[in-house]
C-alpha cells in the first residue's frame, strides 16, 4: 500500500483515538485542536516507510505512526506556551493555549503524551519483545525532547548540537525505530533506520534554520551541514531488506522544501 494512502488511515486512526476520549469536553476539544490542526505528518510518514524498509508493511506501523504524531503534537502544544516560546499562533490558527487557556493547554499536552504511549502499547508485534523495545525507545526519545527543550531555554551559552539532536532528531528516530520494530525488522535493520532518522532530523533542522534565516552558523556552513547530514541519512539506507525508496525520496523532499 502506498504511503500516501496509509496517511489517510493514520488520520482516521488518530480521529478514533481522540474520539474515545469522552470528557471533560474542554480537554477533548483542546486535544483535537492540537492534532487536527494540519501539518505535513512527516514523522508518521517516516514511521510507515521504515516498516516497509525493514521488510514489513506500512499497515504494521499504523499505531506507532499515530503514537509519534500524538507525541509530536504534545511537544508543539507545550512549546507554544507563554513560559516557553510564547506563540499565540500555530499553522495559521490560534495555538492551543491562546484558544483554550494555558491550564487546558498544559493538560492537553500531558494527555496527548499519555495517549501516545497508549496507542504504542496496542501495536501488534511480529517479533517477540518488539513492543517492549518500541516503548522503551519511544520513552527515551520523549525524555530526550524535554532535555533538548530545557537546554534551549536556559540562560547562557547553548549547546546547539545537543538541542538539535534531542528537540528534532529524537522524534525522527522514535518514528523510524518504532516503525522498523513494528514491521518485524531485525537489529541491524533497526539500527540502519535509526541512523537514517538521526541524520535526517539534523538535516531537517539545519534546513529550517536556512528558511528562518536564524542559523547559529554561517549560511555556507549551514548548507554544508544540510548536505552532509542528508548524504549520511541516504547512506544509512543501504542494504535494508525492504524497499527504502519512500525514505530516500522523503529525505530529498525535506531538504529542498520552501517551508
Amino acid at each position: 500500500m502506498l504511503i500516501e494512502e496509509m496517511i489517510r488511515d493514520v488520520e482516521r486512526e488518530l480521529l478514533r483515538l481522540l474520539s474515545e476520549q469522552e470528557r471533560p469536553s474542554a480537554l477533548v476539544e483542546a486535544m483535537r485542536w492540537a492534532v487536527e490542526g494540519g501539518g505535513k505528518r512527516i514523522r508518521p510518514r517516516i514511521c510507515l516507510a521504515a516498516a516497509v524498509a525493514a521488510g514489513g508493511t506500512a499497515t504494521d506501523a499504523l499505531l506507532p505512526a499515530c503514537a509519534v504524531e500524538l507525541l509530536h503534537s504534545y511537544t508543539l502544544v507545550h512549546d507554544d506556551l507563554p513560559a516557553m516560546d510564547n506563540d499565540a499562533e500555530r499553522r495559521g490558527k490560534p495555538s492551543v493555549w491562546a484558544k483554550f487557556g494555558e491550564a487546558n493547554a498544559i493538560l492537553a499536552g500531558d494527555a496527548l503524551q499519555a495517549l501516545a504511549f497508549t496507542a504504542l502499547a496496542q501495536t501488534p508485534e511480529h517479533r517477540i519483545g518488539a513492543r517492549a523495545k518500541m516503548i522503551e525507545f519511544f520513552g527515551r526519545c520523549a525524555l530526550g525532547v524535554v532535555r533538548g527543550q530545557v537546554e534551549d531555554i536556559v540562560p547562557g551559552t547553548k549547546d546547539v548540537p545537543f538541542i538539535y539532536e534531542h528537540k528534532t532528531a529524537d522524534l525522527f528516530m522514535a518514528a523510524a525505530v518504532t516503525g522498523a520494530l513494528a514491521g518485524g525488522g531485525d537489529d541491524a535493520s533497526v539500527e540502519k533506520l535509526r541512523l537514517y532518522a538521526y541524520h535526517l532530523g539534523l538535516a531537517f533542522q539545519y534546513e529550517d534554520d536556512l528558511l528562518d534565516d536564524d542559523s547559529p552558523f554561517s549560511r555556507d556552513e549551514t548548507l554544508r551541514l544540510v548536505q552532509s547530514e542528508t548524504d549520511a541519512a541516504l547512506a544509512a539506507l543501504s542494504g535494508l531488506p525492504g524497499d527504502a525508496t519512500s525514505l530516500a525520496e522523503l529525505a530529498r523532499v525535506l531538504v529542498n522544501r520552501t517551508r
